[in-house]
């Protein structure tokens, strides 16, 4: 055991834990964006996440930010008040089409707007909003009629954008936004000036966004943590070969090491808690590594910033004591600790639970939400019933923050505000942080530590394939005759 201090609550330690993160779609020459999705899980998934923590006050999560969403939504909120101040076009075309008086012309141009704006769940974002199912409905048969585009007006595409736009924006803000709420009242034939208070809108969400989950964490009711910066695969980068600890037969790239791998992890970490401090004004304790990828290296070049934790996934941790010949019994009782692996510094892990975590992601969704969050409550009694006589249990739920809830209705809004209420009431529940329970938990010692992501505890999903080898294959002929 560790000298981490232990005799906390008794009540069982459940740890939600969200994981935000977009890749770079600005194209970093040009400035310009490729796809929405940024901005628009902004409107949506950050704004409700941040709603439904600020209107239950004893409730607790971590958000994890990867730093280059961090970067998007600060540049998004930018370009939006520049553009309401001074003009300035919105480098995201979809949104600059919302803002700009003039829209797109042409039949090509037309066509691919409309299509733009039917990229939602037709479930839960479209069918339950009338005048917007109709026009998907028109959409559909334009695709099949395009001379038509040419006749009609502006009006069918800025009901398209500003339905499209109502439909991505968080429940919360549908419920609660005076703007939002006229607009959906009006169902049609909006204006100019409805569009151009629509972009007000989502200028007012991005720019107090970040805000918003700094205040939670000055107040202490989440904890914010971090990815490295550009969203790595960090043991691959450190060592390609420990792709092979879980798959020992994987086929490799010829390529022995990552070009510069230990440089650029490095700069990631590095870069990634300075782009986190500049937006929270702090730096995290805490790490969720991208994609849950994790190894003793990447555990010891976190620990060497300063990172007090970080989290994987249940195959992880599993291979990890079978490796070490230590227990793994059905009750799962080894599952719910902290570990510190040897010869990595002073740093823990926390492993997540996959039948919960993955319970919320792709199980509840179709559930009606009173069900699904008793049943997740219940799985969480039984557990602590199971784990009375131990105060150092831990329940990690993990999960994607955001691309889950379109699938849920109202963006997950019954499932959540429900979720949290029963949670921060329950009497043998305690909703808590990753660096609370350091603060009051014995940690088990991990003699080793296999290298994998939370996906099959194996990295096949990045590397393995031969096909996809290819590209490492060119790199290492490259590499070789650079060398020689």
């Amino acid at each position: 055991m560790s000298d981490s201090p232990a005799g906390g609550s008794s009540r069982l330690k459940v740890v939600l834990c969200w994981h935000m993160h977009q890749p770079q779609y600005r194209d970093l020459v040009t400035g310009q964006y490729h796809l929405p999705w940024t901005y628009l899980h902004a409107i949506k998934d950050y704004a409700d996440m941040a709603a439904h923590l600020e209107a239950v006050p004893n409730a607790r999560a971590v958000i994890n930010f990867a730093p280059i969403l961090l970067d998007q939504i600060e540049d998004y909120s930018r370009q939006v008040r520049a553009f309401r101040e001074h003009g300035t076009p919105i480098t995201d075309p979809l949104l600059n089409a919302l803002a700009s008086p003039a829209l797109p012309q042409g039949r090509e141009a037309r066509l691919s707007l409309a299509q733009v704006c039917l990229k939602a769940n037709r479930k839960h974002l479209i069918e339950p909003y009338p005048p917007y199912r109709s026009l998907a409905e028109m959409v559909g048969w334009l695709r099949d009629h395009e001379p038509v585009l040419e006749y009609l007006t502006d009006g069918f595409f800025t009901d398209l954008l500003v339905w499209y736009h109502i439909t991505w924006m968080g429940e919360t803000v549908k419920r609660e936004n005076p703007v939002v709420r006229r607009l959906m009242e009006k169902g049609r034939y909006f204006s100019f000036s409805d569009r151009t208070q629509l972009v007000e809108v989502i200028g007012q969400i991005l720019d107090g966004l970040i805000d918003r989950y700094r205040i939670l964490a000055e107040d202490g009711r989440v904890e914010l943590s971090f990815t490295p910066q550009a969203h790595p695969i960090m043991p691959l980068m450190l060592d390609i070969g420990s792709a092979r600890d879980a798959v020992p037969d994987l086929p490799l790239p010829r390529l022995k090491a990552y070009p510069g791998g230990e440089e650029r992890v490095r700069w990631h970490i590095q870069r990634g808690l300075e782009t986190f401090e500049r937006h929270f004004g702090f730096r995290p304790a805490g790490c969720w590594p991208s994609e849950g990828g994790i190894s003793a290296a990447t555990l010891k070049r976190l620990s060497d910033y300063g990172i007090r934790w970080a989290a994987s996934g249940e195959t992880v941790l599993a291979n990890s004591l079978n490796r070490s010949h230590m227990p793994t019994p059905p009750d799962k009782r080894w599952l719910r600790r902290g570990y510190r692996v040897r010869g990595t510094g002073d740093i823990a892990s926390f492993f997540r639970d996959d039948g919960l975590s993955d319970a919320i992601g792709f199980k509840y969704a179709d559930w009606h939400a009173d069900d699904a969050v008793s049943n997740l409550v219940a799985h969480l009694e039984e557990i602590a019933a199971a784990d009375h006589d131990r105060c150092d249990s831990v329940v990690s739920i993990i999960l994607d923050g955001e691309n889950a809830w379109e699938y849920y209705p109202a963006n997950g809004y019954y499932f959540l505000s429900g979720l949290y209420k029963r949670l921060a009431d329950h009497p043998d529940i305690e909703l808590t942080t990753y660096s609370e329970c350091l603060d009051s938990i014995r940690t088990e010692s991990l003699p080793t530590m296999v290298a994998g992501s939370w996906v099959y505890g194996t990295f096949t999903t990045w590397i393995g394939d031969k096909d996809k080898n290819a590209g490492w294959e060119m790199l290492g002929d490259a590499k070789q005759a650079f060398d020689e």
